[in-house]
């Protein structure tokens, strides 16, 4: 089946944690699953903390404005980065799919080099034994 992409409105109800419509599918899972999908997820996290720069727009100090809209950043981003499976595992859910898939998708698709990994790591340390 194709793959279809959302278009921006629908990305941005996506990136919020809205459920996307069945036809985006095998999107949703790419989304997850790609090579680049932490990069993915920091965007889509960034996306989410967005609205936090509204802070500069009230009066006050230019200075506590930055501050604040760095803190925000910061703790939200500690947030997205530690949630950052579950939320992936969450939104492959929401699409039908059992949990567990993008982990399972994405250590099928590394097993090839997690073995070579293991096979130099053995040669060099394990030789001996």
């Amino acid at each position: 089946m194709p793959r279809k992409r959302p278009h921006p409105i629908l990305w941005i109800w996506y990136a919020f944690g809205g459920r996307l419509p069945q036809r985006y599918r095998t999107w949703v899972l790419h989304d997850i699953t790609c090579r680049t999908w932490v990069l993915r997820h920091i965007l889509r996290g960034l996306v989410q903390m967005s609205p936090v720069f509204l802070v500069l727009l009230l009066p006050g100090e230019l200075w506590i404005r930055l501050l604040a809209c760095l803190l925000g950043v910061l703790v939200g981003y500690f947030y997205v980065l530690a949630y950052m499976l579950e939320t992936t595992e969450q939104r492959l859910v929401k699409c039908g799919y059992p949990r567990g898939t993008g982990r399972d998708t994405r250590a099928s698709a590394r097993a090839e080099d997690d073995e070579r990994c293991r096979a130099l790591y053995n040669a060099r340390y394990r030789s001996g034994e």
